[in-house]
């Protein structure tokens, strides 16, 4: 929990930087590609994170492999600056935590969909433009398959829960016979 408000704070900061340089896309990019690559990288992971090699070895690791990268200065400081205060490790929950802020600038809103299934891509699409009307936002949806739930379709956009799933109308039922209904 501490972890992922101190993740928040630096996502906000950059993010705040990022929007008053008219660059805050850009920085998000770039910070997601080196997550990926920080989170593929075992041995890069563990070199620039262990604390038993001194900061200034891990600082000329990181100075060369970003120097080769093609970033921003104020990408590659804002990682200078992780890996100074020790947070380097946490490079992927500032990236996602960036990216969530990002949707909440531009008037995205997220929504995890449960299906037992898979969509075709036109019932997706029509759900996606359905989700919009009724949030008045564009909308990021997460599809993801769950046999569990039988049939019909979860939706969770923030704190809603559209719950129209078969089991959870099953279960609906039989809470109404138990109380005699």
């Amino acid at each position: 929990m501490i972890r992922s408000k101190v993740s928040k704070r630096y996502a906000k900061a950059l993010l705040s930087l990022g929007m008053e340089e008219g660059r805050h896309q850009e920085y998000g990019k770039e910070l997601q590609d080196f997550s990926a690559f920080y989170a593929s990288r075992r041995e890069l992971n563990q070199t620039i994170s262990n604390p038993a090699f001194k900061l200034e070895d891990r600082r000329e690791v990181l100075k060369a492999l970003l120097g080769r990268s093609g970033y921003s200065d104020t990408i590659r400081n804002f990682l200078s600056l992780l890996l100074d205060k020790n947070r380097i490790t946490a490079v992927g929950e500032i990236s996602a935590h960036y990216e969530q802020l990002t949707d909440e600038v531009s008037g995205i809103v997220r929504a995890e969909v449960v299906v037992p299934r898979p969509l075709s891509g036109e019932a997706e699409n029509k759900l996606g433009k359905a989700l919009e009307q009724m949030t008045s936002k564009k909308v990021r949806m997460n599809v993801r398959q769950d046999k569990s739930i039988m049939g019909g379709i979860i939706v969770k956009i923030g704190d809603l829960v559209v719950d129209g799933s078969v089991k959870a109308q099953v279960e609906g039922i039989k809470e109404s016979l138990k109380r005699g209904e």
